[in-house]
């Protein structure tokens, strides 16, 4: 870690190459995890509905789809993706953002989460350093870009994500990688938690809906662990207003989803990022100025 840390600049590149590599990664994971997920929900369906049949010799089918296999491959024509054609943001540059055996398009979004995930690195190494602390946040940073882009595809939150980003959070206080004193964490995990169940709870009892997920009261759980409850009121404040611009802007476009749905967790997770480039202290402030207070 010294060796890393001496490097100063040169640590700061080989962050954002890191990036890059991982960005390419996450784009598989944004992808399948969710197609993962309904194919458990399906084949835990079928062996409750073959227990209910008396098929006691019933066998779940094996996963067809994992994030390792199969490899990648165009969703036009099948063409494998060779490894040169893999390269992260030069690959599609270079195919012109098209497959190279069908010349079906391929999405802008690629490359775009491979660049973002490559400053996201780079800027936590430059601010921390090639530090247990940079690198934490470096995995946040990765762990809250998935989490954003699948509730907004598909409003899954998935507690193979959620969970483990709370926990590390915790755990990060406990050894000192954050400046989040322990017990700041802990309290920060409870209120966010608390604080959204109860609004969720508050909302269905007045009028018979559910106006969010237990996944969004699980993601502000985690960014109460790893900011603290001091965050948890500019986060909220920031993601509710962002949200509400941004779903009157779909609702004049006439691009509201079916029900009029627009998933909470994007607007939860950039607020977790705007606290973490600029400080929740210094969020609460700039809203309060705008508001004139």
């Amino acid at each position: 870690m010294d060796f890393f840390a001496s490097l100063g600049t040169g640590a700061v590149v080989l962050a954002g190459i890191l990036g890059l590599l991982i960005g390419s990664f996450l784009n598989v994971v944004i992808h399948r995890l969710p197609k993962i997920m309904e194919a458990q929900w399906d084949a835990e369906c079928a062996e409750h509905m073959a227990a209910q049949a008396g098929q006691e010799d019933f066998v779940p089918p094996a996963p067809a789809l994992t994030l390792s296999r199969p490899r990648s491959r165009c969703p036009q024509c099948g063409h494998g993706v060779r490894w040169f054609e893999n390269i992260p943001v030069f690959s599609w540059l270079a195919l012109r953002g098209r497959c190279s055996q069908c010349q079906h398009g391929i999405g802008v979004r690629y490359p775009l989460v491979e660049i973002t995930t490559a400053l996201l690195f780079a800027w936590n190494i430059a601010h921390w350093g090639a530090t247990p602390t940079g690198l934490a946040w470096c995995g946040f940073s990765a762990v809250l870009l998935v989490l954003a882009l699948i509730d907004w595809d598909t409003t899954y939150l998935p507690d193979s994500l959620t969970l483990p980003l709370l926990w590390a959070g915790l755990l990060a206080a406990a050894v000192g990688w954050t400046a989040v004193p322990l017990a700041d964490a802990v309290w920060g995990a409870a209120a966010g938690y608390l604080v959204l169940w109860s609004i969720y709870w508050v909302f269905k009892l007045a009028t018979g809906k559910e106006g969010m997920g237990y996944g969004d009261f699980k993601l502000l759980a985690a960014l109460g662990a790893w900011f603290g409850w001091q965050a948890l009121v500019p986060i909220l404040l920031a993601s509710s207003v962002i949200g509400a611009v941004v779903g009157i802007a779909l609702k004049i476009n006439s691009r509201l989803r079916p029900g009029g749905y627009i998933p909470f967790g994007p607007f939860l997770a950039g607020a977790g990022f705007a606290a973490l480039f600029f400080g929740a202290q210094a969020m609460l402030q700039n809203f309060l100025a705008l508001l004139g207070l």
